[in-house]
């Protein structure tokens, strides 16, 4: 036994005797404790939840008496296994139990003991409420969304101490979507490894000789789990794992040490971690919204679309999102309709400033791209009877549309969404682009691969409009068709740091807009 788990044993072993030396509760002295200001005074989280938990359980204790002692050493254990499932052990109660770990016989009354019964239930409830949820929402600008809730962690957790199964509830809660499996053994690897004694953060030099002799190489592969010891390996094998090292970080997976490649391999274990802790919390809220429906979700720093169900994925493709200077807002709402044939109403900065040079130089730039002006009323101007040498960013009384046809800017499908920001999942005859690694070019909007795979999904009572947009192809000047919803999806358009591909690789993603401080150490 190593020194480490030695010494949780010895805290495990004080805290559970001092627990055995606490006053006994009576149901009635409980429901009255708890009933009193301290509830509301401490420093309790969960609350209203506390007071259900033990009205389920007719006030009977769970942690603090000689009976609970099965119960007692499952929270504190789980508690414990915080770190591995990207969790915060601090989160719960965690000052007050270790005062307790780092003392005996502190419960010597009635008044302690209540105390130590209603704080280990608090932590107790918001560790398994972080479980099922995440202890992180996806940081989102705008969110029109409903939030479920898939299960009541009080009763479920009340339930299972009455039926002696307090041991299964950390696998009950915990979301069975593949991603959450996968970023959880990875977390704990990163664990393990910055645990060593002799662990440190290495740093690999701009030398690009990839050799036996290059051992800091050797140790960061090992550290990020591509090669099973820091040990040298020899040359062919080393470059097939800086390959493996260049897809997680999707780069171009060719072996050379080029100096994308050491920037990436020199990021933190620490940083990864962090990556890693957010991705896994994202996910398992996510887990709760994609219970029986569909659910978009775009992922901006990997500029990729997936659409879930349960614990599945659907659908998934690359996607154009917005530069940095126009970047792609985060959000969540819900699909409404699907537009086929839409017009492209040019977004007021971008007919300013882009369109509107070009159209003094030229007025036929209006003709030559498919282009109508509009006045205030919505009528059809003729673009050569307007003075555009009089217009300007501060005057500019019209609209731009872009009418159908094979060079609309939003192609033959758009999904709308309410959302404050004017942004869509839509089309593009561009296709050229979803093969560049960086696909950050839009204003915006995004842009997806295969949009029609994602039209039948929503229109799964009205698939022959795909079928016949796909059948007609572009048309030029058709008049858009507006198709309600089928399946009103759920669309996020999320953050997210870290994520699995389709073969449960960890990928770790460029922080693209610079949201993330810590990302730059």
């Amino acid at each position: 036994m190593n020194g480490a788990k030695k010494n949780k044993l010895v805290i495990m072993v004080s805290l559970l005797y001092s627990f055995t030396a606490s006053a006994q509760i009576t149901p009635l002295q409980l429901k009255e404790f708890i009933a009193d200001k301290y509830i509301t005074t401490a420093d309790i989280k969960y609350t209203t939840e506390i007071k259900e938990f033990y009205a389920r359980l007719n006030y009977k204790t769970a942690w603090i008496q000689k009976d609970d002692a099965a119960n007692r050493e499952i929270i504190l254990t789980n508690l414990q296994l915080s770190a591995g499932l990207g969790l915060q052990e601090k989160d719960y109660q965690f000052g007050y139990i270790q005062w307790l770990r780092n003392n005996t016989n502190l419960l010597k009354n009635t008044t302690d003991s209540l105390e130590a019964e209603i704080r280990i239930t608090d932590a107790a409830i918001h560790f398994y409420n972080d479980l099922a949820y995440g202890n992180a929402k996806p940081a989102l600008v705008y969110n029109g969304l409903d939030y479920p809730k898939c299960k009541n962690i009080q009763v479920l957790l009340a339930d299972y101490i009455s039926q002696d199964l307090l041991a299964q509830l950390i696998a009950k809660l915990s979301p069975t979507l593949p991603e959450i499996t996968i970023l959880e053994n990875k977390i704990k690897w990163f664990n393990e490894i910055m645990d060593e004694v002799n662990f440190k953060e290495t740093i690999i030099t701009s030398n690009k000789k990839v050799n036996e002799a290059n051992q800091p190489l050797h140790i960061k592969l090992y550290q990020l789990g591509l090669i099973d010891s820091a040990k040298n390996i020899p040359a062919n094998l080393l470059n097939q794992k800086i390959k493996e090292a260049q897809r997680q970080f999707s780069l171009l997976a060719d072996g050379t040490l080029r100096s994308t490649t050491i920037r990436q391999l020199n990021v933190p274990l620490s940083v990864r971690l962090k990556q890693l802790n957010i991705a896994i919390n994202y996910y398992r809220w996510l887990y709760c919204l994609a219970q029986n429906q569909s659910v978009i979700v775009v992922n901006i720093p990997a500029a990729y679309l997936k659409v879930y169900r349960n614990d599945k994925v659907m659908l998934e493709m690359r996607m154009i999102l917005g530069k940095p200077s126009t970047p792609t807002p985060t959000l969540a709402s819900t699909v409404t309709e699907v537009i086929l044939y839409p017009y492209w109403h040019v977004p007021y900065s971008i007919a300013t400033k882009e369109l509107l040079p070009a159209i003094k130089k030229n007025p036929g730039y209006i003709d030559a791209g498919n282009y109508q002006v509009l006045n205030k009323s919505g009528k059809i101007m003729d673009p050569y009877a307007i003075n555009w040498q009089a217009l300007s960013a501060k005057y500019f009384p019209y609209t731009i549309r872009q009418s159908t046809g094979c060079d609309n800017a939003l192609g033959l499908l758009k999904l709308n969404f309410y959302n404050p920001f004017g942004v869509y999942l839509h089309d593009t005859p561009n296709k050229t682009l979803f093969m560049f690694g960086n696909r950050y070019y839009s204003h915006g909007c995004m842009r997806m691969e295969e949009p029609m795979k994602l039209g039948h999904l929503i229109l799964k009572n009205n698939s022959i409009a795909i079928d016949t947009l796909e059948q007609k192809g572009c048309l030029r000047n058709q008049s858009p068709i507006t198709v309600k919803a089928n399946d009103r999806m759920p669309v996020v358009a999320w953050y997210n740091p870290a994520g699995v591909d389709s073969t449960g690789r960890v990928l770790f993603y460029e922080d693209v807009y610079g949201k993330f401080d810590w990302m730059k150490k």
